[in-house]
């Protein structure tokens, strides 16, 4: 969806054309003009914000990093579609070590979050000189802020699931994290922060975030493209949960279930349809905040080819394995997005959300809690009249139903590859993935290096900022 910008706002991605269309530039070096016209008002500014449109590359609510996903081993091409593919997205696909890109000089899973996050300071920013003139004023003034601290701090995150080592505790004062942006002035260089450092700062932001932004929208087209109390919570519980702070992730987990707890029935139709192409709709009750992924070619539905054992890992009466799955030439393909786009949504909706505060009472040892949780996402998943709920000997045993059904639920949303970096940590969740290309087979084995994505070497060479072991 594309929305109308009054005439003197100038989209603020336009100032990356050099980005796009130079070689020899990226966001480190690209400086905008100074003959653009700057937003002056509250209004200029939420536009800038509300720029969702898929058909550019700097709206806040498309293109999330999504190499990650190609990596995550949910899926298998032929060697015939491997073949075809841009070197970057095959280096990615067989987890390469060395070089990843193949020369490419520009690679969108960097550069567009860091375009966001470009201008969301630029909002940032520019917001703190307007003078609010009454009442309604401010609320509309805080809730700038609040989002453009929102997808600051969700732009960061992104990054840092792809280009830094996952957060551990022992090692995070150490570890590299990634280039915090908090100013649009581009003289100011660049350094990467620590992993602990990266953390901080995204969760600082979505604090703050918190504080401005309202508790509700009203439920139109575009506000579930705008952050809420409830987005801030959720994305919190995301965060923490990447930190193993089980604590807080559940802490965040349950204030958002206190203020947005809707679960569709994959029984009713509509809202869902099985039948369907495009199963759900967009905007549904279980979305919270509107993203999708960067639609590669392989997630296209004449690439994709849904592993096996995933797919098999579905009841026959779990209604996910049709909402989720379609047979299409012999083999089962991706439908499962909740975005009728055909784009991989990875935004937050509530279905995750149940299983961030399901997990984690399970790891505090919380089995009757974590089992409710659980029952109460996969009824509405299972043909009406049978389900039998879930059972566990411990909370050991709870978590591990928890962590299959997580996989499970949210699979080609842009989330299994931060799983597999923290669970890889724990010798009892840790697992080895394996493809087979052109009879060759490759492997990716726990905490292996190659779980952290080089970082594009033009960025290496204009900044100078170390680069990733590979």
């Amino acid at each position: 969806m594309k929305l109308r910008y009054n005439n003197k706002v100038l989209f603020l991605g336009i100032i990356f054309l050099g980005i796009l269309n130079s070689c020899k530039k990226d966001w480190l070096d690209a400086k905008p003009s100074k003959s653009l016209v700057i937003p002056t008002t509250i209004a200029d500014y939420q536009a800038i914000l509300d720029n969702a449109s898929s058909t550019t590359d700097y709206g806040f609510n498309v293109d999330q990093p999504s190499l990650d996903e190609i990596s995550a081993g949910d899926f298998y091409m032929t060697d015939a579609n491997w073949n075809s593919r841009e070197p970057f997205e095959r280096n990615t696909y067989v987890w390469a070590s060395g070089g990843l890109y193949g020369g490419s000089t520009l690679v969108l899973d960097w550069n567009g979050p860091y375009k966001k996050i470009f201008n969301a300071n630029v909002v940032l920013e520019g917001i703190e000189k307007i003078t609010a003139e009454n009442g309604n004023d401010q609320i509309s003034k805080n809730d700038v802020k609040g989002a453009a601290l929102f997808f600051r701090a969700y732009e960061h995150y992104s990054v840092a699931q792809l280009f830094c080592k996952p957060f551990s505790t022992s090692t995070a004062n150490t570890d590299l994290g990634i280039p915090l942006r908090l100013t649009s002035d581009f003289s100011a260089g660049s350094i990467r922060s620590t992993v602990r450092e990266t953390y901080d700062q995204i969760i600082s932001d979505l604090k703050q975030a918190k504080v401005l932004l309202p508790v509700e929208l009203p439920n139109t087209l575009v506000y579930k493209n705008r952050p809420t109390k409830a987005a801030t919570d959720a994305m919190l519980a995301r965060v923490y949960l990447a930190m193993s702070n089980y604590d807080s992730a559940f802490k965040y987990a349950n204030n958002c279930l206190q203020k947005h707890n809707l679960l569709m029935d994959y029984n009713n139709n509509p809202p869902v349809n099985p039948s369907s192409l495009t199963p759900f709709q967009r905007f549904n009750d279980e979305v919270i905040f509107q993203k999708l992924l960067i639609f590669y070619s392989e997630f296209a539905a004449s690439r994709l080819i849904a592993d096996t054992t995933l797919y098999n890992s579905y009841d026959a009466n779990d209604l996910r394995k049709t909402c989720f799955f379609r047979l299409r030439q012999g083999v089962y393909t991706y439908k499962g997005s909740y975005d009728p786009s055909f784009v991989p949504f990875s935004g937050l909706a509530t279905d995750e959300i149940y299983l961030i505060r399901a997990e984690c009472n399970a790891r505090l040892g919380n089995t009757v809690a974590a089992l409710q949780d659980l029952n109460t996402l996969l009824i509405t998943r299972w043909k009406t009249g049978t389900f039998v709920p879930f059972t566990a000997a411990d909370a050991n045993d709870a978590l591990r139903k928890v962590l299959v059904e997580r996989k499970k639920e949210l699979c080609f949303r842009g989330i299994r590859w931060s799983d597999l970096r923290r669970l890889n940590m724990d010798p009892q969740f840790a697992i080895t993935l394996t493809r087979k290309v052109n009879n060759q087979t490759y492997t990716l084995p726990p905490n292996d290096q190659r779980y952290v994505l080089p970082i594009p070497d033009y960025v290496i060479q204009l900044s100078g900022i170390q680069q990733n072991p590979r």
